[in-house]
């Protein structure tokens, strides 16, 4: 666990808003160039494509490098930023948040006098960096800047609250497998692809599962929760162990791979949950779409108060999912499933 929270804490320090996922992708070659491994390639669109093993089926893990953020639209002559969402960024608890710029430059999101509830829109909230102009802030944050939410990482026991779990959790997820299974004879060929722009639409995924074909798909990615009081209704919790997708917005997971998944983690005793997410997808989406039709799933980690600055997870679930991924490329029937 200690590991794996050093690399929660380096992931959430960095910079990465959809289009701009310089900062993860540079860690993340980093890690897999420390292993020997050479089997490197990146996508035009920035995906970042590590490939292990030389069977015949060919599988795609994809796990999303960017988060959710704001964009420098405009500024007013007191030096007020206002902002348009990169992603899916919720209005409610914005005010006194923190941001910081790809350019590394901060600010606090404030918001114009709100006399009713009607009047609390996103138009209404502003970056202030203490500039005192239009052109002090423009030197600063021209516009057109990309930048995120600002958050330390916060251990709380066995969980972790942080500001982009979503998707750096299900990044080092796939890391970590990564590091366990490169040197061992796989009976697949296994691509690892650290996607991009997947808050804004899937994209970096689905190029990229364009040009790989894969015979399978796997995405790693968080999911909500319904253990919180009097919150969204769902069949998932913290703790109980990782979520095997049955059912979201962008995906019905093929019954025959949510048998397999639910089969593996029972053979080798691995705690689970069956996940059915009424709203929101993953870049599993995109992967099953492609071409002619790629049989896709999802590996999620419980999520508690996604999209906000302080994602919380639980390390136990982040085990559970690791261990689950590994047996799945390594000793299950995936290959011989037939569609």
């Amino acid at each position: 666990m200690k590991r794996t929270i050093e690399l929660i804490k380096k992931f959430n320090t960095l910079v990465g808003p959809s289009g701009y996922e310089d900062e993860v992708r540079e860690e993340i070659k980093k890690f897999v160039l420390k292993l020997g491994i050479k089997s490197i390639t990146e996508s035009p669109l920035g995906s970042l494509i590590i490939k292990v093993g030389t069977g015949k089926k060919k599988v795609m893990l994809a796990g999303h490098m960017d988060e959710i953020g704001v964009l420098c639209t405009y500024i007013d002559k007191d030096g007020f930023i206002r902002f348009s969402p990169v992603g899916g960024v919720s209005k409610y608890g914005l005010i006194g948040t923190r941001v910081k710029f790809i350019n590394g430059v901060k600010g606090i999101i404030g918001a114009e006098s709100l006399k009713k509830p009607d009047d609390f829109v996103l138009e209404k909230l502003y970056i202030d960096i203490g500039a005192r102009s239009t052109k002090e802030a423009e030197k600063l944050v021209p516009i057109g800047t990309f930048g995120v939410f600002d958050r330390e990482v916060d251990v709380l026991g066995t969980r972790v609250a942080a500001k982009a779990h979503d998707d750096r959790i299900g990044c080092i997820v796939m890391m970590e497998v990564l590091e366990k299974v490169y040197k061992k004879k796989l009976p697949y060929t296994v691509y690892f692809v650290f996607t991009t722009q997947e808050e804004v639409g899937l994209r970096g995924a689905k190029v990229a599962a364009y040009d790989l074909e894969p015979d399978f798909g796997i995405a790693l990615d968080v999911t909500a929760t319904g253990d919180t009081l009097d919150g969204y209704k769902m069949a998932v919790k913290l703790g109980a162990g990782v979520a095997i997708k049955v059912k979201d917005s962008s995906l019905i997971t093929h019954p025959k791979l949510k048998d397999l998944l639910v089969k593996t983690a029972e053979k080798n005793k691995i705690k689970f949950q069956l996940e059915i997410l009424d709203r929101g997808g993953t870049d599993a989406g995109a992967i099953h779409l492609t071409k002619s039709g790629i049989p896709s799933t999802v590996l999620s980690i419980p999520t508690r108060y996604v999209h906000s600055q302080s994602e919380m997870i639980d390390l136990d679930d982040v085990k559970a999912t690791e261990d689950l991924l590994e047996k799945l490329i390594t000793t299950s029937d995936l290959g011989n499933l037939k569609f």
